[in-house]
């Protein structure tokens, strides 16, 4: 049954406003615990042991005093490394991304040889903070060293595959089709699946490892609604919104309050245009985590319902969000700040410095739209031309294509690819679909 949710004060919205200014974003408990919003879906009930996270931070107080003891050791600090990334992934603080990536260089300064475990950490650390280059590095480094094992094989080509290296990375995958059922292969074949259009693919092998995620009881409750979260966003990307809304259900249900998949049904209620239902999931997810992305659609959900005022105040809060990140935006933030004509020169430029090293399809569908925005449309068509080169299948995609030819004055054109944008979104109209 349905939960019905207390709505939120006016004030809530200046408070993270305040929260952010303090505390620079990347803070992201500046909302308070206390302020959070019950989730809209049953919630489990009070446990009377430990819960995964309070383990997760015990472990951490432990690790953290064993290395105070034996600072020179190899073995404590890469799993502390591993622990600070995992809670990393939970809450999306990206403090701890980067203190996950401080024990992990520390352990392998102490030990070089041997240190599997800190070099993976130390890699996903940076894959974590989008440093794809470093990254890469790393993982090649730890893979040639252990090099019959498919899951660092595949952490490669994953790397490959966001920096646009589709040659290289169709190599390795086309090499691992016996690891299909590996937890760490499956997920990483799949998207390389969508990447080269085959969302059917791509869904049986998440759905694959699903099965195998959800019957191994080692394995934490955070990771196996990660699967959900997967599987989710597959179907929304095909369009098949009741199976998106079905897998992120099943997700908050393995995970009660897992803030990245209420920012899922946020954005799938955004793009059904259910605005009611997107403010409740918007406003549950940013009390535990201030994503920038989430903070848009809110501004988007109420202009929706006609809220001018706090659709503006959600925008501030994004605006200032944006301004603390240094280096390339994150890419649905990127969007968001397009799609509203909100410092097109400073995106435009973002993206160009991006696509230095990361030449990956999405990132020249930015390129693409940050062209359209400042009236290059035949550079934009260019561009447009790179990013649909792999044959994805995203509406997103098809539908930038569209209105660039349409600027163009290529009505023909421009129709066959909103028709196809249409057929994977029946409710299109620039609503952002991608998550990456």
């Amino acid at each position: 049954m349905r939960l019905v949710q207390p709505r939120r004060s006016r004030s809530h919205t200046g408070r993270l406003f305040r929260a952010l200014l303090i505390t620079g974003f990347a803070a992201t408990s500046g909302c308070s615990r206390t302020e959070r919003v019950i989730p809209p879906v049953s919630r489990a009930p009070a446990a009377t042991q430990p819960t995964e996270a309070e383990i997760r931070d015990l472990d951490i107080q432990f690790y953290a005093e064993r290395v105070k003891g034996d600072p020179n050791g190899a073995a404590n600090l890469a799993r502390l490394a591993s622990l600070y990334l995992q809670r990393s992934r939970e809450t999306g603080d990206p403090r701890d991304a980067i203190r996950a990536e401080q024990a992990a260089r520390r352990s392998m300064r102490n030990r070089d040889a041997h240190n599997t475990q800190a070099m993976q950490v130390l890699s996903s650390s940076l894959l974590a903070q989008h440093r794809f280059v470093e990254a890469l590095r790393v993982a090649s480094d730890v893979r040639d060293r252990n090099p019959d094992v498919p899951a660092l094989r595949a952490a490669v080509a994953e790397i490959e595959m966001e920096l646009g290296q589709y040659d290289s990375a169709r190599v390795t995958f086309a090499a691992l089709g016996d690891a299909k059922s590996n937890l760490s292969v499956a997920p990483r074949l799949a998207r390389w699946a969508e990447v080269r259009g085959h969302p059917d693919e791509a869904r049986r092998l998440i759905r694959n490892a699903l099965a195998v995620a959800r019957n191994d009881p080692s394995l934490p409750r955070e990771q196996v609604a990660w699967f959900w979260l997967r599987s989710g966003d597959i179907e929304l990307r095909a369009g098949k919104f009741a199976a998106a809304d079905s897998a992120y259900r099943s997700g908050l249900a393995a995970h009660p309050g897992d803030y990245r998949l209420l920012a899922a049904m946020c954005h799938l209620a955004s793009v059904e245009h259910r605005w009611a239902d997107a403010i409740e999931y918007g406003e549950a997810a940013v009390a535990s985590n201030l994503d920038p992305a989430t903070l848009g659609m809110l501004s988007d959900a109420y202009a929706a319902v006609g809220d001018t005022i706090r659709s503006e105040e959600f925008a501030r809060v994004l605006d200032v969000a944006v301004s603390k990140q240094p280096g390339a935006y994150h890419r649905a933030w990127s969007l968001f700040l397009l799609d509203h004509d909100r410092h097109v020169e400073t995106v435009y430029k973002k993206i160009r410095t991006e696509l230095a090293t990361r030449k990956d399809v999405y990132g020249y569908d930015l390129l693409a739209w940050a062209l359209h925005k400042r009236g290059r449309d035949r550079e934009a068509a260019d561009a447009m031309t790179i990013a649909l080169s792999q044959g994805t299948q995203d509406a997103q995609l098809f539908y930038h294509a569209g209105i660039i030819e349409r600027s163009q004055g290529h009505a023909d054109i421009a129709d066959q690819f909103l028709a196809r944008a249409r057929s994977l979104n029946s409710q299109l109209d620039g609503v952002r679909l991608a998550t990456r």
